[in-house]
């Protein structure tokens, strides 16, 4: 297979004029689809393998197109799309109302200094955790195994085909469903709240076609932590929590799991994330050692390297690094110059570099060593953003005394929150990124034009991600931030997350309740170790803090659409051709995703330029009961014809 790689590479275009061009074109759905997503619910999906199929159905079409240069197209793709989890940090600015908007060159700097050092820590990474290791990484050998059955498939991909299809009939379904909520004819959301004894709890569930897609993409396992989560923090801790506060039971539930309940969950996120990083710390540095001694050896040697094993020169990677702390330094200076914290520029943005590149290090690591294990999606990048914010915060408080008067906490707390965003954006690239560089090593790409295609993929990225930020801003807004109505957005991450860095150096964290967290996150530890000893389904400590973090709202459908896949996939290995078939379901699943988000967005740009939350309502508040009982019944007819089809075309 490394044979017939090599000579692929030497003998087939790869890194092409069209193949960037249909990566960005992609990009463009993904990224605003991502973003969408991850505001919504705090989740992000995997945008290498549908961004593969669609590659193979439009290249396709040119006769010299090879595997070679799809890899490169979802290359791109994939980079740009997971460069979207930045939405996990900035949002935090409008959050605690530093900004009113997105400033688009700022907003776009960040996230390209910060994706480009992504790459550029994980190239030395790539020999120790691609090459020399026995990592999974099921997300980078299933787009390998896609991308090697559209190479293969009769007639020039009647599979590929198939795919799409899949994926434009699931997102044209999912966004005239979506469409028709808009108008009220059905509901999007529905909840109830009540007491139970002296305490208040509700259920509350969405008719959302994302989420659902999301569930399915996830996994059952996932799936089951986070329903653990919702019923630890909705139904034990919130009742517990409640009991005998007086008030409607709405309010009093509403009000206690935004005080406490979240920061419960916190508690468990941040104990995952260190347990992570302590599983994987010894394996990370005897990996980078022997890519080290394996280096030298060479370089002694003379050998020239293979083209299927040539990374970008360490000498461009060092420089690269070295050049992109300019503009960081700028950024900083820009976002300080003027303020509070102006007289202290020097030393702030001295220690903010610093904290940079150490921190970037580690993250990379880390975060790639957890993409290998457990792929891209299920990787706890969100509990990385924790950790970073918890640092940055804790050493402007012990550096400056966090801020002094009022109006320096808070610049100190928007300066905290920016910093972290550019550790962020190396987290999210850096769990992408060595995803990628499996799946070419599988099909035989050269590491370096991969890397080259990850950069103009962060480029992409950047350019696409402002305007949509923007532009959910100005329709939505986000939950928590000066002005926010009703149907803002939840930004899950970003929202804790700013709300640690205020409580960190505003000196009123909720310990108490994040101490708690952390035992059960120590508990739910234990039982998940114990869980995979026994060779159980396991419950990803992770997936059990977002469960308590998140509104059930977004939750619950998660929950469902985890159970919906793992019964589709178990009838689908009863078929002629299984992994055909499942693969086929996940690209379904992955265009429920699309549809919806892409509508949404397109729907935030009429609500921006009408000024109306509702444009396209047809009734009023009258009709909720018939909309709630009539949408249900409509949503699960539209699911249930979607997966019928899906089985009845892959089977």
């Amino acid at each position: 297979m490394h044979q017939t790689g090599r000579a692929l590479a030497r003998e087939l275009p790869e890194l092409t004029l069209r193949g960037v061009i249909l990566g960005g074109l992609i990009t463009l759905l993904f990224t605003a689809a991502n973003v969408y997503l991850g505001l919504r619910v705090g989740l992000t999906f995997a945008t290498s393998i549908p961004a593969a199929v669609i590659s193979m159905a439009v290249l396709r079409f040119f006769a010299n197109s090879n595997i070679l240069e799809n890899n490169i197209v979802q290359t791109v793709a994939s980079a740009a799309g997971t460069l979207a989890a930045i939405i996990f940090v900035l949002p935090g600015l409008v959050i605690i109302g530093w900004w009113q908007g997105f400033p688009y060159w700022v907003t776009a700097g960040v996230t390209a200094v910060g994706g480009i050092l992504g790459v550029m820590f994980s190239v030395p990474l790539r020999r120790a955790l691609v090459v020399d290791t026995d990592l999974p990484y099921p997300e980078g050998r299933a787009a390998a195994e896609v991308l090697k059955v559209g190479a293969e498939a009769r007639d020039g991909g009647d599979e590929n085909n198939l795919g799409l299809r899949m994926i434009i009939m699931s997102s044209t379904a999912a966004a005239l469903f979506t469409l028709i909520a808009k108008t009220r004819l059905v509901v999007e959301e529905a909840a109830t709240y009540f007491r139970v004894g002296a305490g208040a709890t509700g259920i509350s569930g969405g008719l959302s076609f994302a989420l659902v897609g999301a569930g399915h993409l996830v996994g059952l396992s996932v799936g089951m932590a986070m329903l653990a989560g919702l019923v630890i923090g909705w139904w034990i801790a919130l009742p517990l929590l409640t009991a005998s506060v007086p008030g409607a039971a709405e309010d009093v539930a509403l009000t206690t799991f935004g005080a406490d309940v979240r920061f419960l969950g916190a508690g468990v996120i941040a104990v995952a994330a260190i347990w992570t990083l302590l599983k994987i710390i010894g394996p990370i540095v005897g990996g980078i050692r022997s890519a080290m001694a394996a280096s030298r050896r060479r370089a002694d040697g003379g050998t020239i390297l293979p083209l299927g094993e040539r990374d970008l020169p360490i000498g461009i990677v060092g420089g690269v690094i070295l050049v992109a702390l300019l503009p960081i330094a700028f950024l900083l200076w820009q976002f300080i110059a003027d303020g509070p914290l102006a007289a202290d520029a020097v030393p702030l943005i001295l220690g903010s570099l610093v904290f940079v590149l150490i921190a970037g290090i580690v993250i990379a690591s880390v975060c790639g060593y957890m993409a290998g294990l457990i792929g891209a999606s299920n990787s706890p990048i969100s509990g990385i953003g924790i950790l970073a914010i918890l640092a940055a915060t804790m050493l402007l408080a012990l550096g400056f005394g966090g801020g002094g008067d009022p109006a320096g906490k808070e610049a100190m707390i928007a300066y905290a929150l920016f910093a972290t965003a550019i550790v962020f954006g190396i987290a999210t690239i850096s769990n992408d990124n060595l995803q990628d560089l499996k799946t070419g090593q599988l099909v035989g790409a050269t590491p370096w034009r991969q890397q080259v295609a990850l950069v103009i993929g962060v480029g992409f990225g950047s350019l696409v991600i402002p305007p949509v930020l923007d532009l959910l801003n100005a329709a939505y807004g986000f939950a928590g931030a000066p002005g926010a109505g009703p149907a803002a957005l939840p930004a899950p991450q970003a929202a804790l997350i700013s709300a640690l860095a205020k409580g960190v150096l505003g000196g009123d964290l909720n310990w108490k309740m994040i101490g708690i967290g952390a035992a059960v996150g120590v508990v739910m530890v234990i039982a998940d170790t114990l869980l995979g000893r026994a060779g159980k389904l396991r419950l990803p400590p992770l997936g059990v803090g977002i469960g308590i973090y998140l509104p059930m709202s977004a939750t619950l459908p998660v929950v469902i659409g985890s159970v919906i896949g793992w019964l589709y996939d178990k009838r689908a290995a009863r078929t002629a051709n299984p992994e055909f078939t499942k693969r086929m379901g996940v690209l379904m699943a992955t265009g429920l995703i699309v549809g919806e988000s892409l509508f949404s967005v397109l729907f935030a740009g009429v609500v921006y330029g009408t000024g109306s939350g509702t444009p396209f309502a047809l009734v009023g508040d009258s009709f909720a009961p018939f909309a709630l009982v009539g949408g249900t019944i409509a949503f699960l007819a539209v699911l249930g014809f979607l997966y019928r089809r899906t089985m009845r075309l892959a089977a």
